[in-house]
């Protein structure tokens, strides 16, 4: 059974993200979906099922029921590291296209500026094996195995930083909204060498919404549906760096994941197929990374891959401003990329519009590049 061509995305809803203090979670949720309603003109009543994405801001279906009053239909938590979001849209997709449910609604949020949660919090439990790691030290030393292999340079990873804060200046629902250059982002105080301030995507409270439903049903809701033509998900292991061999030039999870995708889709040659795409550049290493491991271009030539992603570039990446100027509330990145997926491809994102989108591509990463997830969407 193929994926492709049996769900349309016929509503979608943001929040805008930021320190949102005078929001609480429930705020942010009804924000979203009620945008998200409203956008596909669907009165609340008629939701068959939904789906919530947190990763520690609620603890069950309850999250989403008691802001939407949304009783006595089915609800499903989802957790699946920072691929959360677009786990829960892949599980609500597949669900509608059983043929279970006509039409089903996701909703990914987290807050994270007055969780008291720490911004460096390390990972695992154990007194010894991996204590005192932390998500940029792991991307760190990323970063310092890729400029050591392929001779890049911290300016090379500033130019990501200054592609994607532009680009974030175009979207009025971002965290930052404010351009940097290669000097102020290779100047800022260091996080965990050779990562800077501005290497790093900001702690950020969020929420985003997305509805779907089956093919056969759009246009009884609008007139310019999206499609889900592929879905990929892949998971390795939780600790990759204890695996021999383990080199931090890339995440297996991720290739995987869009191997699956392109399948579903057709796809044979990703940077001249896919229009656009929406990628999990939670530092800015991570990026060139992907860039790689989504087959944009060869190993190694991912810094000079960076100017082909501007937004007037061959292969828009990150059109939104991406997590660097969005920020990271983690279950709800992957829907705010169906979010910007879908207003692109409806011709309907203003100024950061992309110039006649097809297919757009998102990709979500969770843990240690252990999860990897990707969804394509087209207009057709």
């Amino acid at each position: 059974m193929s994926i492709k061509d049996k769900i349309a995305v016929i509503g979608v809803g943001c929040s805008k993200f930021g320190e949102n203090y005078e929001m609480s979670t429930d705020d942010m949720i009804i924000e979203a979906a009620f945008e998200a309603f409203a956008d596909a003109q669907i009165d609340p009543k008629e939701i068959q099922a939904a789906w919530v994405a947190t990763l520690s801001s609620g603890i069950s279906a309850t999250t989403l029921a008691d802001p939407l009053k949304l009783y006595n239909i089915p609800i499903t938590r989802v957790e699946n590291f920072c691929a959360s979001g677009m786990d829960a849209f892949r599980n609500a997709c597949f669900a509608v296209a059983s043929g279970m449910y006509d039409n089903a609604l996701v909703v990914g949020v987290e807050k994270l500026k007055d969780s008291g949660q720490r911004g460096l919090g390390t990972f695992g439990n154990h007194p010894v094996l991996a204590y005192g790691t932390t998500a940029p030290s792991l991307f760190a030393m990323a970063a310092t195995r890729y400029m050591h292999k392929y001779g890049i340079t911290r300016e090379t990873l500033a130019q990501v930083a200054v592609k994607n804060h532009k680009n974030g200046c175009f979207s009025p629902k971002a965290h930052f909204q404010m351009e940097v250059t290669v000097d102020k982002v290779v100047k800022a105080p260091m996080i965990s060498s050779p990562l800077g301030l501005f290497d790093c995507c900001p702690t950020t409270d969020g929420a985003a919404a997305a509805i779907i439903c089956k093919k056969e049903l759009a246009k009884k809701y609008r007139d310019n549906p999206v499609y889900v033509k592929g879905l990929g998900l892949a998971v390795t292991s939780g600790k990759p760096y204890f695996k021999p061999g383990y080199d931090y030039l890339g995440f297996e999870a991720t290739t995987l994941a869009a191997e699956m995708a392109y399948k579903q889709v057709g796809i044979t040659n990703p940077r001249k197929e896919i229009s656009f795409a929406e990628v999990h550049d939670c530092f800015t290493i991570t990026e060139i990374l992907v860039y790689e491991d989504l087959k944009f271009c060869k190993k190694g030539e991912g810094g000079e891959f960076i100017p082909t992603a501007t937004l007037e570039g061959e292969l828009p990446v990150n059109p939104s401003g991406g997590l660097k100027s969005f920020g990271h509330p983690i279950g709800a990145t992957g829907v705010r990329m169906i979010y910007e997926l879908t207003l692109q491809l409806q011709g309907r994102a203003g100024k950061r519009q992309v110039k006649n989108p097809q297919l757009g591509l998102a990709y979500n990463l969770g843990g240690p590049g252990s999860v990897g997830i990707v969804t394509i969407l087209g207009n057709q």
